[in-house]
């Protein structure tokens, strides 16, 4: 199973998340597979060990895959949730209040932009809504 904590816009203009992950089907040789996702472009994008990012909305709807490092997500609420290696963030809040981050380990971050095509549909499912840190 890959973890995946998507974040969106509510009716109230605040960024609000929820864990789910990537759906896989059982495919040859024993692997786990997700259907196909419709992306515009990837990128790869470091910031060093002790950074953050005040309040910002995400620029499009994409996954942001973390390589390295682990992150402290903050909605306008004040509720967390982390970002660990492997982890997949399907940033939905392009709009509103949204939501900031602060690097919590001795690591930098490591992470690829994957920019969805509009309509995609990615294989996400939701396990359930988060009241506190993950």
């Amino acid at each position: 199973m890959i973890r995946c904590v998507r974040l969106w816009t509510g009716d109230d203009n605040n960024s609000h998340f929820e864990e789910g992950f990537i759906e896989l089907e059982p495919g040859q040789r024993g692997d786990w597979l997700s259907s196909k996702v419709d992306v515009a472009s990837i990128s790869f994008q470091e910031t060093g060990s002790g950074g953050r990012f005040d309040w910002h909305t995400a620029p499009i709807r994409q996954l942001v895959i973390t390589l390295r490092g682990t992150l402290d997500f903050e909605t306008r609420d004040g509720k967390h949730f982390l970002i660990h290696p492997g982890n997949i963030l399907l940033a939905e809040d392009t709009a509103g209040s949204g939501h900031s981050w602060t690097l919590t380990d001795d690591s930098s971050w490591c992470r690829a932009y994957v920019v969805l095509k509009p309509g995609a549909t990615v294989p996400f499912r939701a396990r359930k809504l988060h009241s506190a840190a993950a």
